[in-house]
């Protein structure tokens, strides 16, 4: 039961790392790449509304949050884990996933950074979190949970 419990609260400071990481990369990118002008991004509404006037430079700060948040999230899940298990960080990276999939469906964004979000932000990056940290604690890390 304590166990269970610890690989919980590992899972849930993953997910809030992870999304403290993904928020601030999406703030400081609206900060180093200014939006197009007109573009009204405070609100999923005027979001849908100003993709069109995206260009492709504008997804780059939005990939790199959800890539290096779920990759935050994946690492702290796997530290905390009893055993450097990998369950947590697998339950981080499908959490952001989740995510995006509903992002994909909520907001009309170019198939082209639909399909490289969904492919290659979420669960390889749980997977390189996870590995990083087994990597760096040899020996410690136990059967997958």
């Amino acid at each position: 039961m304590r166990k269970a419990l610890h690989l919980i609260a590992a899972t849930i400071v993953g997910l809030i790392v992870g999304s403290v990481v993904n928020m601030g990369l999406i703030n400081l990118g609206a900060s180093v790449m200014p939006m197009p002008g007109g573009a009204d991004t405070t609100t999923v509404e005027g979001l849908k509304a100003s993709l069109p006037l995206f260009e492709p430079r504008h997804f780059t700060f939005p990939f790199l949050a959800h890539a290096l948040g779920t990759l935050a999230g994946a690492i702290v899940a796997t530290l905390l884990a009893p055993g450097r298990t990998s369950g947590p960080a697998w339950v981080v990276g499908v959490a952001f996933l989740v995510g995006g999939i509903a992002s994909v469906v909520m907001l009309p964004a170019p198939v082209w950074f639909s399909a490289l979000d969904l492919l290659l932000a979420y669960l390889p990056m749980a997977w390189l979190g996870h590995r990083l940290v087994a990597a760096m604690f040899p020996g410690r890390r136990r059967a997958a949970v």
